[in-house]
């Protein structure tokens, strides 16, 4: 076998502009797992993924599943548009193009890690 492709710069930093700052904000809670998957950042609690967001610099688009209430709830604002194939499993898209725009999506990113959490301990619970 070959030695393998070499690891991006970016991984290794654990990402760069928003991407970083979402990383570092969501590692630091509790029972978070961050993996790149697909070309993205994927944001765990336990095997249910919560949220992703891409490697790559030029992309922007923060995907979020949320319940039903929430969903409702943030397609109401301006910024957060049904996700283009998941919107039926909860899934939104916000845009976070810099630094200042993570705030916003923190609130958003927020009410989908309690949501993932509280069914992720249930399944525990009940020894699924």
């Amino acid at each position: 076998m070959g030695a393998g492709r070499k690891t991006r710069r970016s991984l290794e930093r654990g990402g760069t502009g928003p991407a970083a700052e979402l990383n570092r904000m969501l590692g630091s809670w509790p029972r978070v797992r961050i993996t790149p998957m697909f070309g993205r950042w994927g944001y765990f609690v336990g095997p249910r993924l919560f949220a992703c967001f891409p490697l790559r610099a030029k992309d922007t688009d923060l995907w979020i599943r949320l319940t039903p209430e929430e969903q409702k709830r943030a397609l109401e604002t301006r910024a957060i548009v049904p996700h283009r194939r998941m919107a039926s499993s909860g899934w939104v898209e916000l845009s976070v193009t810099a630094s200042r725009e993570v705030g916003r999506a923190i609130r958003w990113l927020r009410r989908s890690y309690e949501a993932t959490k509280a069914a992720v301990e249930r399944e525990e619970r009940a020894g699924c």
